[in-house]
Order: structure tokens, then sequence, then C-alpha cells
């Protein structure tokens, strides 16, 4: 009959496109190699200077350099083939990995060349991020949009998890320098894969030069209140999550439970991720981004067990899982929204400008806690970065535009 509309499509459809598998499988392989550096870098850290701050200085130097140069990696991806930046990209990234791995393997890293490197690793994760962020909706057919981001979510989430989980071990058993050398050799492969990425060019050449492409981005993003005052949101949240699993976790893990156990609770944050996914491919309501927004406060469950001054186990695994599936029905219906709403040939400057609102606050954290938490305590700092959180949250799910906005 006219108008009668069949069952939606399932989560696997995506797959049933050639450049929607590659591009997973080029993420899937970066993020297993990303989750072990993750777990491994604060811990090669600690081994070479003994210092919670000096953590918070490499982990931050990354951060700056990544927000440094979103914008600049948000116009390359508008002006030129994204899967040309994004191979390119993981160049530059298997290399500042391997050099780092070999520095700690070989007993001559210092704090300067660690910060050095990690700046540079942060450079390729700015030309990255916005390129990969807009290929999606390159890969697959409109319809497919909300099946696709979770799917994507899904492989990342398994990836950062066999990552984390794999890190969590390396670094337990053989140091942190092997699983940072593995990383580099993971970039590499996922270069290789990006190869065979073949999508419809979107790039548009510059002539009115690199200030119109970000002008023109600019006017995007601020078109829509919604997606300038998540963006605001996430400047807390984001800058609370790193320093809290950066440099205030693995400062805790190192003096409580351990550091292959601070891997593996790691892990099981993806393992919500990955659950959150799969929820949000089956079902999300009409109104997604207020809903997906409003469980970001779960996201803070972590935090106040590990305030305590002897974390339950059991119960921060079962926190780090929660927060983890809250997270990912914000971040399935966020992309969505965005893929919807914003024209494909502006779509990088736009993540980009995301980004970088969303990521500006992270250095400043990550370097900051470090003497906040040696002045008043790991547990009392941890309690303030929840409370942040939430207040952020809740201003953004009063705003009427998050409230009002529907799926299509």
């Amino acid at each position: 009959m006219a108008g009668t509309r069949g069952p939606a499509p399932g989560i696997m459809a995506p797959l049933a496109h050639a450049p929607f598998r590659t591009l997973v499988a080029g993420r899937v392989l970066m993020l297993f190699g990303n989750g072990m550096a993750t777990v491994a870098l604060a811990f090669a850290v600690l081994d070479v200077t003994g210092s919670l701050a000096q953590v918070g200085l490499v982990v931050g130097a990354r951060s700056i350099a990544n927000v440094a140069l979103l914008l600049l990696g948000g116009v390359l991806a508008d002006r030129l083939p994204r899967a040309l930046v994004v191979q390119g990209a993981c160049v530059l990234a298997a290399l500042t990995q391997g050099l780092l791995a070999l520095t700690l393997l070989t007993g001559t890293a210092t704090l300067a060349v660690m910060m050095v490197l990690s700046a540079l690793n942060g450079a390729a994760a700015a030309a990255n991020l916005p390129a990969l962020a807009a290929l999606t909706p390159q890969t697959v057919p409109h319809t497919l949009l909300r099946q696709a981001n979770a799917l994507a979510g899904i492989a990342k989430q398994l990836g950062m998890f066999a990552g984390m989980s794999a890190g969590g071990v390396l670094v337990g058993l053989v140091g942190p320098g092997w699983a940072i050398g593995v990383d580099a050799l993971l970039f590499a492969a996922a270069g290789t894969v990006f190869l065979f990425l073949r999508v419809p060019s979107t790039a548009v050449p510059g002539g009115g030069g690199v200030l119109r492409d970000l002008l023109d981005g600019w006017s995007e993003f601020v078109a829509r209140p919604w997606v300038w005052i998540i963006v605001l949101q996430f400047m807390v949240v984001n800058a609370g999550w790193s320093a809290t699993t950066s440099v205030l976790g693995p400062g805790i893990a190192d003096e409580t439970f351990g550091r292959t156990t601070w891997g593996l609770v790691m892990a099981a944050n993806s393992v919500g991720l990955l659950v959150g996914g799969i929820l949000a491919a089956r079902w999300q309501p009409r109104r997604a981004l207020f809903f997906g927004t409003s469980l970001v406060t779960l996201q803070t469950l972590p935090f106040f067990v590990l305030a305590d001054p002897a974390p339950v186990v059991p119960l921060l695994f079962a926190a780090m899982f929660l927060g983890g599936v809250a997270v990912e029905q914000f971040s399935v219906a966020w992309e969505v929204s965005v893929q919807e709403n914003i024209p494909p040939e502006r779509l990088s400057r736009v993540y980009s400008y995301d980004a970088l609102g969303s990521f500006v606050a992270m250095p400043v954290g990550q370097i900051a806690i470090g003497p906040v938490a040696e002045a008043i305590g790991p547990g009392r700092s941890i309690l303030i970065v929840a409370g942040l959180t939430v207040t952020a949250t809740l201003a953004a799910i009063a705003a009427p535009s998050v409230r009002s906005l529907r799926r299509r």
C-alpha cells in the first residue's frame, strides 16, 4: 500500500557497502593501537619521571597540539580527498609512536623527548579526526546513518576494549614501551587499509583562502544553537574525563589496585560503550539528542568510586560500564544530528570546530589536575571534576534547542 513503511534496516546493513567496511577496518586498527597507548603512556611517564604533574605535561602536550591544529585539519579535510588526509595522518602517527617506543625501550626517553613526540602525535590526530568523522556519511546511503554511526561506534569500542586489555597485560608483563611500539605498527597497517578506501569526493578547491574557509565553517557552526551549546558542555565534560583517566586514575591505580587492573577498568568502559552502540542502533527516541545528553550525567559514576581512599574494584568496573553505555547513546545521537543538518562540503570544518571546542580545555585539565591533586588529594580533586560535569550537563539539557531537536 502507498505510504506503508517497511521494517527499519538492521544494524549490520551498512556492512553491505564496501567503503564502509574499509573505513571501519582502518579505524579498528587505529583504535586497537590507541587503546594500548592510552594505558601505556601514563605509566611510561611515571616510570621515567615518577611525577603525576609530568604525566599531565606529556599528555597535555598532545592535547595542545591537537587543539591548535584542529581547524587547519578541518580545512584540509574539506579541500582535499579525505581518504588522502587520513593516510598521511596515519604515517605521521606511526612514525611518532615508533620513535617514542624506541626511546623508552633503549632507556633514552626524557621528559622533553616525550613531550615533543606526544605533540607530533597530537598533530596527526588533528588531521585524522575531522576527516574520519566526515567520511561516514560518504560511505552509506542517508537512510543508514544511524545504523552506520552506531556500528562504527561498536567497532571503535571493540578495538579500544581489545587494545586496553592487551595494553594492561603488556604494561604489567613487559613494560609500556612495547605497547606503544605495537601502536606504531597498527597505525602503519591502518594507513595501508585506507589506501583502498573509495568514496565520492566532496572536496571543494579553496579559492578564498584558509581564512575564508574557516569563516564559512564558523557560520555553519554558530547557525544552530544546539551545536555550540553541546560543544560548550563537552568542553567541561571532556576536560574532566581526560584529567581523571589520563592522570588521576593511573596515579590512584599505582597506589591501590595496580596497573593491570586499571587497564581492565578502562576496557570495561569500552565494553559499556559497545553495548550502548548496540542499543542505539536498535532504537533511539525522536528527541535522541536530549535523551543522550541527559545520560552524560552517568559518566560521573566512576568518579565517585575513585574518590574513595580504597576504591571498590567490582563497583568501579560496574560504574565504568554503565558510564560507557550512557555516553554512547549521546555519541550516536550527536553524530546523526550533525550529519543530518550540516552540508556535506562543510562537514569537516564543523567537526573541527566541534572538536576544538570540546577538546580545548583538555590540556588545561590534564596539566592542572596533577598539582591540584598533590595539593588537596586525588579524591577531592575527582569530586570537583564530577560536580563540574553534572553542572555543565544540566545547563545543556535546559536549552530549548537541545530539548526540541528531532531526528529526521
